[in-house]
């Protein structure tokens, strides 16, 4: 559900700011008139570019009948590593709706990470989704982003 209308971050509502290295949990201590975020948890993962990841050169396949070659798409491990912390942001926001630490979630991520994250979601977790922002906002100040959500 794509952010259309202002939202309203009632109390102790649980913000997740997060991109494909960095996410941060954030709860609303403020009402819905006066969004006052504290951080509650940080999760970081180092993450390089896929260059610096991957050394080997792609491999090569050859057919099963003649003597046709092909070369292989090298793996985009940058993108898998995305793809890896969203799934551990998923089991996070998994095990807090489990424990009921939070009635409303509010996701804001870049979109192709916003995806991933729907895609790792459980139900008990989408279910409690109020709003999603798709942006960047990870590396933004507290009071950027609290002014950004209320809006």
């Amino acid at each position: 559900m794509a952010r259309e209308a202002p939202v309203f971050v009632h109390h102790d509502s649980l913000v997740l700011v997060g991109d494909g290295q960095k996410a941060l949990f954030l709860r609303n201590k403020g009402d819905a008139g006066r969004v006052q975020l504290v951080v509650e948890q940080v999760l970081e993962r180092e993450n390089p570019p896929t260059r610096e990841q991957g050394t080997d050169r792609p491999g090569r396949s050859v057919a099963s009948v003649g003597v046709a070659r092909s070369a292989m798409e090298e793996a985009d491990w940058h993108h898998l590593e995305k793809e890896r912390f969203a799934d551990q942001l998923a089991e996070a926001l998994y095990r807090y709706a489990h424990d009921n630490r939070f009635e409303e979630l509010i996701v804001v991520a870049p979109p192709k990470v916003l995806g991933s994250l729907r895609k790792a979601f459980h139900s008990k977790v989408t279910d409690r989704i109020v709003a999603e922002i798709p942006k960047e906002m990870t590396s933004h100040p507290i009071a950027e982003i609290e002014r950004h959500i209320a809006a």
